[in-house]
């Protein structure tokens, strides 16, 4: 079956897969050319091993959004959501989880503790630096002099101290895709007793927070003074990032005001049911709109359109089989649901296991239905 993963998977925290991005060389790249002239500038004599330190401050921000990650996927999970993974990217990372039996309280508790994660690294970081500054061999408080290591050890110290400081302030910032705006977005859900409202506040609010930004990476232009290729670049990054995350809430938001009207039963399409190893000349694929696609221990793996047969040639169909043009789905896009399920609550499913197919299981987990998120936005 054609599969998209979501990088490279490198271990497990609490019977949660962790993956690395293949997004995150990008980030690696861009500390390394970031970091590194300033770590030659200000431990002298390092040449490419300045380069070599950064690449190391670069793995530590990694293992700090693990930390931040990881808390959010234990406490998930203490609360009772099903957490399916972990993926540290380009973007820094998330954990999807289905958000099934959700309440503001429950949605505060996942988002806080990944702030507070990160706010428990800054202050071992700041006693580090503390203790590196206090007692450094051949070195004055507060200088980067004296031996070479003690100079490295003591410089990321001090960035790994910042960065989480930095992180875990920003992260509580009241606005979507930050972990605050999940915080704003449980306070609206609380009051007013709509998720959906609460998401559309979050999102706009993440909107307004970029504006925000634009204006302090342009402040220098104001004041008459020059902006830093450095200052532009960050705020691109960060300002991207919140727009991408805030729109994309906003968008869930009204979509699901509106598929909170209707039932899971009036958006589903009804599916055949087909076996990965079938041959494609012996399914009548035109009997239904979609078929689900199932492995080899029974349970919904995929999907095929129909219309994707085009790729297949006629003749060579009787001999190919259905795996070959199958669409493997992220775990967690086949749930149990009854047709009289609001349909709002596929987008959870949609939310945490990043599919805009989610597939829908009777009891006995055999197929009855699927969703396609263009479904969502249909007002009848």
């Amino acid at each position: 079956m054609r599969t998209g993963s979501p990088g490279w998977r490198i271990g497990s925290i609490s019977g949660v897969p962790v993956y690395l991005g293949r997004s995150w060389v990008l980030v690696a790249l861009l500390m390394v050319a970031i970091f590194g002239p300033t770590v030659d500038r200000l431990v002298p004599g390092l040449g490419a091993g300045a380069y070599v330190v950064a690449l190391i401050f670069a793995l530590l921000l990694l293992v700090s959004v693990l930390v931040h990650e990881a808390a959010h996927a234990v406490v998930a999970q203490r609360v009772g959501f099903r957490v399916s993974r972990i993926v540290a990217d380009f973007w820094g990372g998330h954990t999807a989880h289905d958000g099934a039996g959700g309440t503001p309280g429950r949605s505060a508790a996942v988002a806080v503790v990944g702030p507070l994660s990160n706010g428990v690294l800054a202050v071992l970081g700041w006693w580090l630096f503390s203790a590196l500054a206090s007692q450094p061999p051949g070195m004055a408080p507060g200088e980067f002099g004296g031996s070479t290591t003690s100079a490295v050890l003591f410089l990321l110290a001090y960035a790994f101290a910042w960065a989480n400081t930095f992180v875990g302030v920003f992260n509580l910032v009241p606005g979507l895709p930050l972990d605050g705006g999940f915080l704003l977005e449980a306070l609206v859900w609380k009051v007013s007793g709509n998720r959906h409202l609460g998401t559309m506040v979050a999102g706009w609010a993440g909107r307004m927070l970029v504006v925000l930004v634009a204006i302090y990476a342009l402040l220098p232009v104001l004041q008459g003074q020059q902006v830093s290729l450095t200052r532009v670049l960050w705020a691109v990054i960060i300002g991207a990032f919140l727009w991408q995350g805030a729109s994309q809430a906003v968008t869930v938001g009204r979509h699901g005001a509106i598929s909170s009207r209707r039932t899971v039963g009036e958006a589903a399409l009804r599916p055949g049911v087909v076996p990965a190893d079938t041959l494609l000349g012996s399914v009548p694929w035109p009997e239904h709109p979609i078929w689900v696609v199932t492995g080899a221990d029974g349970r919904a793996d995929g999907v095929v359109d129909p219309r994707s047969l085009q790729q297949v040639p006629v003749e060579a169909r009787a001999r190919t089989a259905v795996s070959a043009v199958a669409v493997r789905l992220p775990a967690g896009w086949a749930v149990e649901m009854d047709p009289q399920t609001r349909l709002d609550t596929v987008i959870e499913v949609m939310r945490s296991s990043g599919s805009g197919v989610v597939g829908l299981l009777d009891p006995s987990g055999r197929p009855w239905g699927v969703v396609m998120a263009d479904a969502l936005t249909r007002r009848s």
